[in-house]
């Protein structure tokens, strides 16, 4: 599929949904590195006050430049302590000065700021562990037929997010809203559980109009370069890989292409690799 152009103003990432323990923060850090060793410049909102783990993950990475004396792709990340939608406003027009994506990582439980950022997205990614317990966020299901019942105050949220966007889309001059619901965490889902969520979110895309995409198996090796601040990408700094791990790399180069993102005229269409021109880490 064709990237559509950029559009005046960074793009907006939102990584949202109500539930924790689906991968979202790492998701998020992994496509806002890739991005960067794409050659796009980045910056990053973290709204989770609490954990801040997308926030700490930055921190993490400039300290290992400075002890490793290394370059290493990066994002400006901030963290939005306050409840304050005018405030945010502010911080996102200020951090979005001159980059070409801004990235934001929202907390697992319904909040306000999170609902705000999730209705700006240019593309909103909601993170799903393959399990109906994880599906319920965007519509219930029948206990016995497994066919879509109605749709969950998420799922109506953003449809109507969608539409007044879809309004307002050539007048602001901005892309129309692309909702992805990426698929995490598959790894242990058993055969049977797989065709019924897949019969459900297909059911659900073509009634709101998301896509779905694979995204991030359960894996070890993420919860171990959180420490560092690494990712998947950083080759010639990670050691001697495994198998799995090379499998890894490959889902998250999947994801990002999926996610059909406008990349800006300087910006590299080459494969993301650790010899793309890199720039120093820089983490507020």
């Amino acid at each position: 599929m064709t990237a559509n152009k950029p559009q005046n103003g960074p793009q907006r990432i939102v990584f949202a949904n109500e539930k924790g323990g689906t991968g979202k923060s790492t998701t998020a850090v992994h496509v806002a590195v890739a991005l960067a060793y794409q050659g796009a410049r980045v910056a990053a909102i973290d709204l989770d006050t609490r954990q801040r783990t997308m926030h700490r993950y930055f921190e993490n990475r400039e300290e290992t430049c400075v002890r490793r004396d290394i370059e290493l792709p990066s994002a400006r990340c901030e963290v939005y302590a306050g409840d304050d939608i005018v405030a945010l406003d502010a911080l996102t027009e200020q951090l979005g000065a001159g980059v070409d994506f801004l990235v934001f990582d929202t907390p697992g439980r319904d909040d306000p700021l999170a609902r705000h950022v999730a209705t700006q997205a240019d593309t909103l990614v909601t993170p799903l562990n393959d399990s109906f317990v994880d599906f319920d966020l965007i519509g219930q299901v029948d206990a016995e037929s497994f066919k879509i019942r109605k749709l969950s105050f998420y799922a109506e949220l953003i449809w109507e997010a969608r539409l007044k966007r879809s309004r307002a889309t050539i007048e602001n001059q901005r892309r129309e809203m692309d909702w992805v619901v990426v698929r995490n965490r598959t790894g242990h889902t058993d055969a049977r559980n797989q065709r019924r969520l897949d019969q459900a979110l297909t059911e659900m895309s073509k009634r709101v109009g998301f896509r779905v995409s694979s995204g991030l198996s359960e894996r070890v090796i993420y919860r171990e370069l959180f420490p560092s601040g690494l990712t998947l990408l950083d080759k010639g700094h990670l050691g001697e890989l495994g198998t799995s791990h090379l499998v890894a790399r490959q889902e998250l180069r999947r994801l990002v292409a999926n996610l059909n993102l406008p990349m800006p005229a300087h910006a590299s269409a080459a494969p993301l690799t650790a010899s793309t021109t890199a720039s120093r880490a820089k983490v507020a």
